[in-house]
């Protein structure tokens, strides 16, 4: 019967985008009670230890194809809500009233598609180029640990799916996909405004329906489900210059006071690069102190080999290619920070979703380039070129240019 439900959502997917909104959308009233919602922010939805039992499974298809029939009357309703709603929300966040720019956007479609035509065809040529190898690079899709799937965000609503990257808008874009997936509630309504939802929200993960959840849903049906999504859902990711997000990366989790990163890892930053073998304990005392790792001790911690030996990169100066995997995905649409204004205006018109979202405005307080030679004079150039080695793939993967003159002496 698992294997019916299976071939039956092969074959409506592309019209009918349904199973998960059935399972954990806000049509959940219709469900059985042994399928728990994920409208609570605070569940993972997962199904019972019952639902792989025939009888249950007879009643989940039969939903199934009750739902499909009625499915576009109910996203129509939704979405005539949606536009009525959209006007009347308050903008109460402090994103609303400083620091950004609500400018029109000036950019023609046919300039537009010539663009992602072009970044999409860099991608295929350096996964397929025998010119630069990477790690993963020849693994297929199937060979990817379910663990290393966990960016990868599902609106089954809309069928979308989008590979966020840490230190690239993707705050905003999280808050994007949890109004179309309508996957937070706000005083017993979904949320239609981004910027209303509070940013402990926005990256709590049982916001989000990521592939990494698909083994504990699915079991050994999640790979087949994936790569049925994958073909018929429209991906898109966004990247930025490697060397300005390990920039930002560290401007916002060591510049500052971050008790998490002080902890995890400025920590051990003082530890091995620094005099401080016995550093404050919390990162208030350690501020208060003058104590904090430099841009320099940041990346002797990325060059270190012991560094991944212990734990992976943590996804805010993780390659970017580690993250979304573009050889393994065919991504639709490939965003860049540097027109991220232009770019996202023209993918939720692609996506046929702009007149139920508006991307927040831009953050004028942006990790500039000018700013890289500023950061990289204390570092040595022999260690600028390690650092480049690093993060080769995704300098070549999406476009950005080598950087010669931090390199050279």
């Amino acid at each position: 019967m698992i294997l019916l439900i299976i071939i039956y959502w092969d074959d409506v997917a592309s019209n009918h985008i349904f199973l998960h909104n059935v399972i954990s959308g806000s049509q959940s009233s219709h469900l059985p009670s042994n399928v728990r919602s994920f409208q609570n922010q605070n569940e993972e939805p997962v199904y019972s230890e019952k639902l792989p039992f025939t009888s249950d499974v007879e009643d989940i298809l039969h939903q199934i194809l009750e739902f499909t029939t009625k499915g576009n009357t109910v996203l129509n309703e939704h979405k005539d809500q949606r536009i009525t709603n959209k006007k009347s929300v308050t903008e109460r966040l402090e994103e609303n009233f400083r620091g950004y720019d609500w400018k029109s956007r000036h950019s023609t479609n046919s300039n537009r598609t010539h663009s992602q035509i072009e970044r999409k065809q860099l991608v295929s040529y350096t996964c397929t180029s025998s010119s630069l190898d990477f790690p993963g690079k020849n693994r297929t899709f199937d060979d990817i640990p379910n663990k290393e799937l966990d960016h990868l965000i599902v609106d089954d609503r809309h069928g979308i799916i989008y590979c966020y990257v840490p230190k690239v808008a993707c705050t905003n874009w999280k808050r994007v996909m949890i109004v179309l997936a309508e996957s937070l509630e706000n005083q017993g309504m979904p949320y239609l405004n981004p910027l209303e939802i509070p940013r402990e929200h926005v990256h709590d993960v049982n916001a989000h329906l990521t592939f990494s959840k698909f083994w504990r849903r699915y079991g050994k049906f999640s790979k087949h489900l994936m790569n049925i999504k994958l073909k018929k859902y429209t991906k898109f990711l966004f990247v930025r210059d490697p060397f300005l997000r390990l920039i930002s990366a560290y401007r916002s989790k060591f510049a500052i006071e971050n008790e998490e990163f002080y902890k995890s890892f400025a920590v051990t930053m003082l530890k091995r690069f620094t005099n401080h073998t016995d550093p404050p304990k919390s990162v208030v005392d350690a501020f208060a102190a003058g104590i904090k790792p430099s841009f320099s001790n940041f990346i002797q911690y990325l060059l270190d080999p012991q560094t991944e030996k212990h734990v992976p990169y943590n996804e805010h100066w993780r390659q970017m290619y580690r993250l979304c995997h573009p050889c393994q995905i065919n991504y639709d649409f490939v965003g860049k920070l540097e027109t991220l204004d232009e770019d996202a205006e023209f993918l939720l018109k692609l996506l046929k979703v702009d007149d139920l979202v508006q991307f927040p405005p831009s953050f004028h307080n942006k990790t500039v380039s000018s700013w890289e030679e500023e950061w990289f004079a204390s570092i040595p150039v022999e260690w600028r070129q390690q650092l480049y080695k690093l993060y080769e793939a995704d300098f070549k993967l999406f476009g950005y240019p080598k950087p010669e003159k931090l390199l050279q002496d």
